[in-house]
């Protein structure tokens, strides 16, 4: 029997592989990381884009892969039913829900629109105190770059607080993020 993980990373990131090879790099060297540390991946479930590379990788390394998707897009993001555990939810809401719910840190990776709704709603909530979860941004060759900048504009503007700035932990190395989680766990 498999022994269950004790800590787990929500990973956010683009069901396409973007415009650069590092992407995906940087994607596959989380997967890995994360397992080969004992960590759960709590992700989309997707066999796509950066989704795919993330869970494949962790896969290999033999770690625990937890994936959430709805319904509506299973043919979409193609499902990936091999995973340790696999939920089918009816909403896009329910999905975002149970992936932070079940995770104890949030990772960002290169991603679309999708990726910034999950970023912005897991920052939110940790704004409004509905939890307390570290959440990193793996700006992979300085893809997030513009989006920090915003952040910040939004903070000079008066319309969120420092706080709300340093909640979102930017780290440029896979495995830099990587460590910096690892010490989170003690």
């Amino acid at each position: 029997m498999t022994r269950l993980a004790r800590f787990s990373a929500c990973v956010y990131c683009g069901s396409r592989d973007g415009a650069r090879p590092e992407y995906a790099r940087a994607a596959a060297l989380i997967g890995e990381g994360l397992a080969r540390r004992g960590i759960r991946l709590v992700y989309g479930a997707g066999d796509v884009g950066l989704m795919g590379e993330v869970a494949r990788a962790a896969q290999q390394a033999g770690g625990q892969t937890f994936g959430v998707i709805p319904r509506h897009l299973e043919t979409v993001e193609i499902g990936k039913q091999d995973l340790t555990s696999y939920v089918v939810t009816e909403t896009m809401h329910e999905r975002k829900k149970v992936m932070l719910m079940n995770a104890d840190v949030v990772i960002c990776l290169p991603g679309g629109a999708g990726s910034l709704d999950e970023l912005f709603e897991a920052l939110t909530w940790r704004q409004l105190g509905l939890h307390d979860k570290p959440v990193f941004l793996l700006n992979t060759e300085g893809y997030w770059d513009k989006l920090i900048a915003l952040v910040d504009h939004m903070a000079q503007e008066g319309f969120c607080s420092a706080d709300f700035v340093r909640f979102m932990q930017v780290e440029t190395s896979p495995l830099a993020l990587l460590d910096r989680i690892e010490q989170l766990r003690g």
